[in-house]
């Protein structure tokens, strides 16, 4: 048999050719059909079958994509699979590289997340309202690392807020990895005590997507974690229209990452033209004010005498005081020097020793009627003090005892009227009309 006349090729060689060839003919391809043979060994690649009911094809779902993917991927599923078509040389096999899985038909997982949703409100676990710090001493951010939703949250901050205190916890915002790290990280957060809750807050954050793209932050868990954080928590996830359970639960909710940063920090655009207005206010009242006491300064200046004239005014008026006190003290004295040359006349008029001799007989006088009144005042007193000591002793209890009767008394000086009020060898006291004895109660008598 002669050889062919085309170019010999190799086997590889041949698969090579094939393999461009897919790739270049058939580029990026969606595929719907159903998952057999999914296999998750070690390296994180998941090797499966897509297939429908007349035929099957074989697809790798490589590590560094498939952490992206939330779709649950078991046998039996039907996913929507975006990929290459491709072959693999060493076996000639041909297969399908995928890029992205997806749950097929939205619909189903629409009515999963309405379900999840009215479970966990019936539960009360979107009842949190608790109010940020404004601003936060320190905002804790949970996002990517790479995203653009971290990009624009810093950017607003920076442009509103220099002087906020960010600090970003990367983690995955989506795939089957993103909800449990998500929790993990706002466990964490939660479990530091120099955090405060009245002054820090946590912003969870993405950028949009589709509803697959954004599936973890329907996560029960994490919606749970959300609701008992201790933290207040707020959830800016996609875009307005987007509206995921972690923004149920959350305290507040914003309806883009730029927004949850605008309503995070005041804008120090704003305070300080606040600041410049509340100045302008400042220096109109500051001037108003010395215009005013300016004013009254004048008044009060053109009201002002000079000291001279006032001390020379009150020089004159202590002059005209001197004199009228001068005049005053010349005539009281000559008033004085009058009365008492008169009563000198009178007294050299009078005969001393007459008016002596005349006081002293009066004196006399005086003496012997107080001693004639006291020597009276003082028998009436005696006698109504032995009627009365007559009467007192007429009824006192002394009388009696004087007649050999005698008190009772218990230890206490309680009196003991009955026999039956003692009790036999109780100690009495009795009181006798001179005395007293100490006696013991031997035996009672009653009649």
């Amino acid at each position: 048999m002669s050889a062919p006349n085309a170019p010999l090729l190799s086997v590889s060689q041949l698969n090579l050719k094939a393999r461009k060839a897919l790739e270049n003919d058939l580029g990026d391809v969606w595929v719907e059909g159903e998952l057999s043979n999914v296999s998750r060994p070690a390296s994180g690649h998941i090797y499966f079958t897509l297939k429908d009911d007349r035929a099957q094809v074989r697809c790798a779902l490589f590590r560094q994509r498939a952490r992206f993917v939330s779709a649950p991927m078991r046998d039996g599923d039907q996913v929507k699979l975006r990929g290459r078509v491709s072959l693999f040389e060493p076996r000639g096999d041909y297969q399908l590289i995928a890029d992205a899985v997806q749950a097929a038909g939205l619909g189903e997982l629409l009515a999963a997340y309405e379900r999840l949703k009215a479970q966990l409100e019936g539960e009360g676990v979107f009842a949190n309202a608790r109010p940020l710090p404004f601003p936060p001493r320190k905002l804790l951010i949970l996002s990517s690392a790479s995203g653009a939703a971290i990009r624009d949250v810093l950017a607003v901050l920076a442009a509103r807020w220099p002087l906020a205190d960010v600090t970003l916890i990367p983690v995955p915002v989506q795939g089957a990895e993103a909800a449990p790290a998500m929790i993990s990280a706002l466990a964490l957060l939660n479990r530091q005590t120099r955090l405060d809750p009245a002054q820090d807050a946590v912003l969870i954050t993405r950028g949009g997507g589709s509803l697959e793209d954004l599936w973890a932050f329907n996560n029960e868990h994490l919606a749970r974690a959300i609701f008992h954080s201790r933290l207040p928590v707020m959830s800016a996830v996609g875009h307005e229209v987007d509206v995921t359970l972690a923004d149920f639960a959350a305290d507040m909710r914003a309806p883009t990452p730029s927004a949850a940063a605008e309503r995070l920090v005041p804008d120090q655009h704003a305070l300080k033209r606040q600041l410049r207005q509340v100045e302008q206010r400042l220096q109109r009242a500051l001037q108003t004010r010395l215009e005013r006491d300016s004013q009254r300064l004048d008044a009060l200046h053109a009201r002002l005498r000079h000291p001279g004239e006032r001390l020379a005014h009150q020089r004159q008026h202590l002059q005209a005081l001197t004199q009228r006190l001068g005049r005053a003290m010349q005539f009281t004295l000559s008033q004085q020097q009058r009365q008492l040359g008169q009563l000198g006349r009178r007294l050299a008029s009078q005969d001393m020793a007459r008016l002596h001799r005349a006081e002293s007989e009066r004196i006399e006088r005086l003496q012997r009627r107080l001693a004639s009144a006291m020597q009276r005042q003082l028998e009436a007193r005696q006698a109504r003090l032995h009627s009365a000591a007559r009467a007192l002793n007429a009824v006192s209890p002394l009388a009696v005892l004087g007649r050999g009767y005698a008190i009772a008394q218990d230890e206490q000086g309680q009196i003991v009227r009955r026999a039956q009020d003692t009790q036999p060898g109780q100690l009495l006291k009795l009181k006798l009309g001179e005395g007293r004895l100490n006696v013991e109660v031997k035996r009672r008598y009653q009649k």
